[in-house]
């Protein structure tokens, strides 16, 4: 009969919960300020997996058509500082615009100011009753909105186009920017290289059983999270494009910086046409409403070629979802979390319909009841 050991004082010692308590609340104290100290790598190390997660996609079609891996990392690294340099002239021209459009914006709020107390003049004189303060709050309401944007966005702007703070200038004169770009690019490129190896070494973090379920749910991350941010990017930039030409077609003055505008703020959905169509409406004012009408006109179809177009070829149905879900994510990210929830709400929505979707719908509770 095997004689049974006795635990040793660490074994003996372990087995007290409130041991194990205050040592796992040391380690995670110490992990924290472990993570505090590297924050800067961590920061570099997440966004040079962001350029290869985004990249992936790109890599795989090149390979797919016989171009070897290293070839197509080449490419994108040089499509990515060719990109880099467009959009630093880019930010030049847009900025100039900027500065000039909100120098215009008071001018143009003093013509609606006009406009609006004849409107209500007429209206009132027809006997409508309650327009005692409408002229005054919507002339206040458009000026709260401009100097907003003006406040949080013409300095930065002013800087990025100064001969001092031009954005090149200022990378090669601090030299530490400098080389955290380099060291980025180049982690990036060992990632983009070596990215299904570095998965796999991840996932073997995992104990062995849990490794099914955690590819199973990395996918279904990747569909709805990644997914719906790339495609939200294209079409950002589509809507952007297309709302730059537009507005330059029919003739309206800083039409760079409103497509700009709007493109940024279309990462949330339906944003951006609601920001740039305000400043482009101030300064359509002086030609009359004609020129309103095509305003409209250029911001309608835009969101109608998102909403109809754009959105489902490019999101797929995997992350399609009805625009009042939209909304009403948009609304409780912005309530929790401000701009950056309502940035983040979209595309978790769209995880959790993926995951409903996959596991709830044909679980047995939905099908028989609980």
């Amino acid at each position: 009969m095997p004689t049974r050991t006795q635990p040793n004082a660490f074994q003996y010692a372990w087995r007290n919960p409130w041991v194990r308590l205050v040592v796992f609340l040391l380690a995670a104290f110490l992990v924290y300020r472990f993570m505090v100290k590297i924050t800067e790598v961590l920061v570099d190390f997440a966004v040079a997996f962001l350029i290869a997660y985004l990249a992936n996609p790109l890599l795989n079609w090149l390979e797919k058509g016989k171009v070897k891996r290293g070839l197509g990392v080449a490419f994108v690294i040089l499509l990515f500082i060719g990109l880099f340099f467009v959009l630093g002239a880019l930010m030049v021209t847009v900025s100039t615009q900027f500065i000039d459009l909100f120098t215009k914006l008071p001018e143009q709020i003093g013509n609606l100011s006009n406009i609006t107390d004849r409107v209500v003049g007429w209206l009132s004189e027809r006997g409508v009753p309650g327009l005692e303060d409408v002229q005054t709050k919507i002339t206040a309401a458009v000026q709260s909105y401009v100097e907003n944007i003006g406040k949080n966005i013409v300095p930065i702007l002013q800087n990025a186009v100064s001969s001092s703070g031009t954005v090149f200038s200022g990378l090669l004169s601090i030299g530490g920017i400098f080389a955290q770009i380099i060291l980025i690019i180049l982690m990036s490129v060992y990632l983009m290289l070596d990215y299904a190896r570095i998965n796999a070494s991840l996932l073997r973090a995992f104990p062995r059983p849990w490794q099914p379920r955690v590819l199973e749910l990395s996918h279904l991350v990747g569909t709805s999270v990644g997914g719906y941010v790339r495609g939200q990017l294209l079409i950002a930039i589509s809507i952007g494009l297309m709302i730059w030409l537009g507005l330059t077609i029919i003739g309206i003055p800083s039409a760079a910086a409103i497509g700009f505008l709007a493109g940024m703020f279309n990462i949330v959905p339906y944003l951006g046409p609601v920001i740039g169509a305000t400043p482009a409406l101030l300064l359509a004012l002086p030609a009359g409403i004609g020129k309103m009408l095509l305003v409209v006109l250029v911001f309608f179809l835009a969101n109608q070629l998102e909403g109809h177009l754009l959105s489902p070829m490019i999101l797929g149905k995997t992350t399609d979802l009805h625009p009042v879900t939209v909304l009403l994510a948009i609304l409780i990210g912005v309530a929790l979390m401000g701009l950056a929830g309502a940035m983040l709400a979209v595309p978790l929505v769209a995880l959790l319909k993926l995951l409903l979707e996959k596991y709830y719908f044909s679980s047995r509770i939905y099908s028989d009841g609980p």
